[in-house]
Parts: C-alpha cells; sequence; structure tokens
C-alpha cells in the first residue's frame, strides 16, 4: 500500500502552557489551486521550472518555527486543521450531543486538558511499568510483549493481519521485523553521515527520559545504554528499506507449526492465545531471518535488559502524551535534532489531529458535512473515469511491451475500483471508552479496538471497501492487494481540488495524484500483482527487462539529485527506495495531460488569463509541491522517505515530459530539456 505523501508523526504538546479551553481560531482561508503571485516570472521556466513556479511563494513562506517543512501540502493541513478544531471545539462544549460526538468532544477535551495531563506526570504508565517489573523468565516476558502489542505498542517483532499475497479475498496474520525506536536501521549500524552523532544524541535522549521518571544519572545511562544494545541488535537483523520494496522478499507463507520450527525458543501460539486472535493454521513470516535471530536474542538478552527495553517502549509510545518535562525531552530530540524544528504547535492543533488518528471514522462524519459537498465527490469520479481511460490508452502505445501483455495489463487496469471522500460505511466505536479526564488511557483505548478490529480479520474474506487513512487526510493512495486507488476528502481540497477551478488546473493538481496512484499498479512494486491483487507474474518473458532497463533510467536520474549540500559530503536521494514514486510521478502526468486534452478538444489552446490549458496544467502541478525544508528534515527524509522532494518531484518529471517543452518552447539541451529523458508508462 502505498500513500501519496509521507506525512509526519503527530507530536502532541505545547512550548508553553495553555489554557484548557482554547479561543476558537477562525477557520484559516483555504489555498489558492492556481496562483500567480508564487511564480518568479523572471526565471525562464525551462531553466528551473521549480522556481518558476513557485520562487514567490518559497520566498515570502519561510519555515515556520512549529514545522520542519512548510509547502502547499501543508498549507492545506493547516486549512483542514482549523476545520476540525471548529468541530471539536463546538462538540466539547455542546450538552446535547450523540454517541459519536461525545466520544470525540470527550477525546480532545482529555487532551486539551493540560493541567491534569501535567499533574499526572508519569502516572498513567505505573500499570505497565509495574506489570514489566514482574517478569522473571522468557514466558512472561512474551506474556507482557503480547499484551503490550494488544495496547497498540508493538515490541520486538511486529504481528498483525492482511491479504493474503497470493488469495487476496482471503486474510492472513503476519509476522515481521520490529522493535527499533529510531526511523531507520541504518541509524544504529552505519558509520556514514550524522548516523554517529545520532546514535550519541539518542543515548543521551534516553537517559534524559528515564531520569525523568525518577532515575539518578548513573541508572539511566546504563538504562540507555541496554535499549541500545537491544535495539541495535533488532536493527542488524532488519532488511534494508530498498529490499523490502520487493514484495516477492516477504513473501514466506507457511504452517504455524514450522514458525515453531523457525523459533523454538518463542512460544508463538501462547502469544497468539494472549493477544486474543482467533486460531489459524497458516502465517506469512516477512522476514525469516529476522524470526531467527530473534529467537536468539530471547536467550542471549538478559531478563534485566528485556525489562528496561520494554518500559523504554511504554516511555516512548507514550511520552508526548504525559506531562510538559517529559513533551519537553521528547520534543528536543525528535523535532529539533532529528527534523530541525524550532517551536512545538500549539496544543489545540495536536489535539485536533490526534482526536482524528485515533477516532478518525467518528470525526469524519463531521468533517465531511462541513467540507466536502455531493458535487465535488461527482467531478471527481469524472476525472477518475477520464485519467484511467488515457492510462488505458497509453499502455497500447508502448513500444517496448508485447501484445500479449498489454492484454494482461489492460485487464487489470480493467479491474481497478476507486473510494472517494468517505467510508461507505462507517466504523463502530460503541466498545471504546472515551472519557475527558484521561489522555493516555483513551489513546490506549482506541488503539486496542483498533488491534482487536485488525485480528477480527483472520482468516476471513477481505473487505476492500475498508479505508485505510481517515476521511480528513490530505493524501492518498493505491494499495496492490486490493488493486484500488483511495481519495480522502482533506485532500480534495485547494490546492489539488477545487469545483471552481477550470480543467486544466484540476487536471495537473488532482488529476496527476490520480494519475500517480494508477500507475502504482504498474510501478516496480505494483506491476508485480495482478488486477486481483494476488502476486503473480503475469509479464511476457521480454517484458520484465525492458521494464526494469527503463524504470533503471528513473533511479539513476532521481539517484543523482542532491538532497542536501553538505561540505563534508553530499546527501543524494536514494533513486531505488524513491523509485516507485517517481515512476508514479512520471506516468501520472503524462496520463492526466493526455485526459486534459481529450476533454479540452477544440478548446486545448485557448489562454486563460495569459496562459495556455497546457501551460496552466503544468503550473497547477508544479504549484502543490512549493515547499521550503530544514537540512536536518531533508536529511532524515533522504534515509528514510520513498518521496523525492518537492522539488525533484517537478523537476525531474517534467525533464521527461515531451509535452512540458512544446508547452513552454523548451529547446533540447536546456536544464528542463536534457538530450537523455526516461520514460517508462
Amino acid at each position: 500500500m502505498r500513500a501519496w505523501k509521507s506525512l509526519a508523526v503527530v507530536l502532541l504538546a505545547s512550548a508553553a502552557a495553555v489554557a484548557q479551553t482554547a479561543p476558537v481560531a477562525p477557520v484559516t482561508q483555504a489555498p489558492v489551486s492556481f496562483d500567480k503571485a508564487a511564480m518568479d516570472t523572471t526565471v525562464n521556466p525551462c531553466e528551473d521550472f521549480y522556481q518558476y513556479a513557485c520562487g514567490t511563494w518559497r520566498k515570502t513562506h519561510p519555515i515556520p518555527a512549529d514545522k520542519s517543512r512548510y509547502g502547499r501540502f501543508d498549507e492545506l493541513l493547516e486549512y483542514n486543521v482549523n476545520v476540525l478544531h471548529e468541530i471539536l471545539e463546538e462538540v466539547s462544549k455542546k450538552k446535547d450531543r450523540n454517541e459519536l460526538e461525545q466520544k470525540v468532544g470527550d477525546f480532545y477535551s482529555a487532551c486539551m486538558d493540560e493541567k491534569t495531563v501535567d499533574a499526572l506526570g508519569a502516572k498513567p504508565l505505573q500499570a505497565e511499568f509495574d506489570r514489566i517489573g514482574k517478569i522473571t523468565n522468557k514466558q512472561q516476558l512474551l506474556d507482557v510483549m503480547a499484551h503490550l502489542r494488544t495496547r497498540g505498542i508493538p515490541t520486538g517483532f511486529n504481528f498483525a493481519v492482511g491479504p493474503d499475497l497470493h488469495d487476496a479475498t482471503m486474510n492472513i496474520a503476519d509476522v515481521d521485523q520490529g522493535g527499533i525506536s529510531l526511523g531507520d536501521r541504518d541509524y544504529y549500524i552505519s558509520d556514514k553521515g550524522k548516523h554517529p552523532e545520532t546514535r550519541s544524541k539518542y543515548l543521551e535522549h534516553v537517559q534524559k527520559m528515564f531520569e525523568l521518571l525518577g532515575e539518578k544519572p548513573e541508572q539511566a545511562a546504563a538504562d540507555a545504554k541496554a535499549v541500545m544494545g537491544v535495539e541495535t541488535k533488532f536493527a542488524e537483523a532488519y532488511m534494508d528499506r530498498v529490499a523490502r520494496r520487493d514484495p516477492r522478499n516477504h513473501d514466506h507463507k507457511m504452517k504455524t507449526a514450522e514458525l515453531a520450527q523457525l523459533a523454538p525458543a518463542i512460544d508463538f501460539q501462547a502469544y497468539f492465545n494472549t493477544v486474543g486472535i482467533a486460531k489459524f493454521d497458516q502465517v506469512n513470516v516477512s522476514n525469516p531471518e529476522y524470526i531467527k535471530k530473534f529467537n536468539g536474542y530471547i536467550d542471549s538478552i538478559s531478563i534485566q535488559d528485556w525489562k528496561t527495553y520494554l518500559r523504554w517502549k511504554v516511555l516512548r509510545a507514550s511520552a508526548m502524551l504525559l506531562s510538559k518535562p517529559f513533551v519537553e525531552e521528547s520534543f528536543r530530540f525528535n523535532g529539533q535534532y532529528l527534523s530541525g524544528q524550532k517551536e512545538l504547535e500549539a496544543r489545540w492543533k495536536r489535539c485536533s489531529r490526534l482526536t482524528d488518528q485515533n477516532l478518525g471514522e467518528a470525526l469524519g462524519p463531521l468533517y465531511v458535512a462541513k467540507a466536502f459537498p455531493p458535487d465535488a465527490k461527482k467531478r471527481m469520479d469524472v476525472l477518475v473515469k477520464a485519467v484511467s481511460k488515457s492510462m488505458g490508452d497509453d499502455i497500447q502505445t508502448l513500444e517496448w511491451m508485447s501484445a500479449e501483455t498489454k492484454k494482461a495489463a489492460d485487464a487489470k487496469l480493467a479491474k481497478f475500483t476507486q473510494k472517494i471522500g468517505y467510508p461507505e460505511k462507517w466504523k463502530d466505536y460503541s466498545s471504546v471508552k472515551i472519557t475527558g479526564n484521561a489522555l493516555v488511557e483513551n489513546v490506549r483505548n482506541s488503539a486496542a479496538f483498533e488491534v482487536r478490529r485488525n485480528y477480527n480479520k483472520v482468516n476471513k474474506p477481505v473487505d476492500k471497501k475498508e479505508w485505510s487513512m481517515t476521511p480528513p487526510t490530505v493524501n492518498a493512495y493505491y494499495s496492490s492487494s486490493h488493486n484500488n486507488i483511495n481519495f480522502p476528502a482533506g485532500i480534495l481540497q485547494p490546492p489539488f481540488f477545487s469545483n471552481s477551478i477550470d480543467d486544466s488546473v484540476n487536471y495537473g493538481a488532482i488529476g496527476v495524484v490520480i494519475g500517480h496512484e494508477i500507475t502504482h499498479g504498474f510501478d516496480d512494486q505494483g506491476r508485480k500483482f495482478d488486477g486481483d491483487g494476488n502476486l503473480r507474474d503475469w509479464w511476457g518473458p521480454k517484458d520484465g527487462p525492458e521494464f526494469e532497463k527503463r524504470a533503471e533510467c528513473i533511479a539513476n536520474q532521481y539517484g543523482n539529485f542532491v538532497a542536501v549540500s553538505d561540505p563534508a559530503g553530499d546527501v543524494k536521494l536514494n533513486g531505488k527506495l524513491t523509485l516507485g514514486e517517481n515512476t508514479a510521478d512520471n506516468g501520472g502526468l503524462k496520463i492526466a495531460y493526455m485526459a486534459l486534452m481529450e476533454q479540452l478538444g477544440a478548446d486545448a489552446e485557448k489562454p486563460i488569463d495569459g496562459f495556455t490549458p497546457a501551460q496552466r496544467f503544468f503550473i497547477g502541478f508544479a504549484q502543490v509541491w512549493c515547499e521550503n525544508v530544514t537540512d536536518q528534515r531533508a536529511r532524515e527524509l533522504a534515509l528514510i522517505d520513498p518521496h523525492s522532494p518537492g522539488k525533484y518531484r517537478t523537476i525531474g518529471t517534467v525533464q521527461n515530459s515531451p509535452e512540458f517543452r512544446t508547452a513552454f518552447n523548451c529547446k533540447a539541451g536546456q536544464p528542463m530539456a536534457p538530450e537523455n529523458v526516461c520514460k517508462v508508462w
């Protein structure tokens, strides 16, 4: 499953005390879909199209102190969080509330009640600390790990339920690598760049957090070292991000008896019983080598170190829900050091987003009623249909693909489905206990609800109508196993989509998003699944190598883009990690443009406000990616994010577009019109 744009982990906090009930801020004006004021027209678009489309915007929109990255994407995020805030302030005070309004209102109120949160300190974690403290043997260790998993705190390895790679109609249990706290294994095992410094800062951070629990500095330092030792062992056994991009590398279906043989030191059946999942006979093990090594860790890591590690995972998972000292220390490392963020956002923003994250389909109907009218959904249906047709037309023009494989590609495309705006059926939250004065417990209860929902799917048919994102989310995604494209209402706002803007801009913005998600079905990952969502090679013997050759061109092109200039050595993008997203950007741009031209017909040359429809299309595309980012955040994203930065999502894509060259009369050899270009779809 792929998201259009990775979003930052929500940090819940405020640098200074915030009133229990903040005054309602006015909902900010929605971003503009086509913004001439954002452009720097002193620049030749054929020399630097990103500067041409975004130069003035980037100059007049420096990164706010409470952000590590700020772009048009974030403008929409800010608009949506204001909408959510207005809704939540209203329902939190409303006297005559229905059940959903009570839950979201009380969740938000408990989050905003900073006075109570500060008075409690770390007391909400004490029950889990006591449970961990009683561990004396490895069976008790595994029981506690299973218990924490049911509360939404995975430790050591991940266990979840999802579609069977070879029978996408049915759900299967999956055991996978897990357990590290830093964002990537390289932070632990690589000596490149700033990784050694990050490890040192992480040790300091973990020590400080233990000190806040009341430990003396010497004990806290020893505990931090123990945590680092345990997590480093895990990281050494991790499969790297690029290898995990190939679904065949985590396709290891086996009997549960075989899993027991793979890791005899782990009583998996007892673990499954403790988490409360129904009996099953088959399981997929995404990384067998990790589970083999983890089996050894059960005995080689001391019980005391295990207990220290589990305490850390409980503390880290809840740190931003605790009192001010924990919040500030967590932000100091995760926000300031890792991302370059100067200040914490206002608490009301974090509480609004946290409510959406935990009760998204309870809050979702209220958001949809306010922000997503039925006529917008109808227009999106038309756009999806048009861009899908262009993908089919594009497939037929590919000179490198055989007739038989084109037929199979058409068959897959014909089975695509889409979900737009919000679910047909909302989740039932009636079993989730939410009160207005227990923030940590509310979060754990909502997490436990989601874990139960997930585990209840084992051995049951896949529900392809289920969503993986909440309605207010500014994002979109393609699911390989469902073979569907999904667009929450949150992204169907300006600058991505407007019901009042011309088609040229809408096709350049949301149209390219649609094309991007469709192309994911045919990128280096998606192409390995058939139209039913099964992992199956449907390519002819010569077609696969031809695809790989063209994909390698994309990987090499983007792998030479510099994310962070550094005298000690530039940080470049990982062309293989970002290959799927870059392929989708390139394909999405092409088929969205094809759809627009077919839509316009005889009006394809009719100018609007001084720009041709083709020019408006490309400017509309580029302007959704206007952004500024700190060096720290850019460095972090280059390591972990499968998406390229906004600058290169724009430049890399238009460099490969002959339609762009025509639209702006670029000459061969100019920076935006290089001699050698890449083309997959």
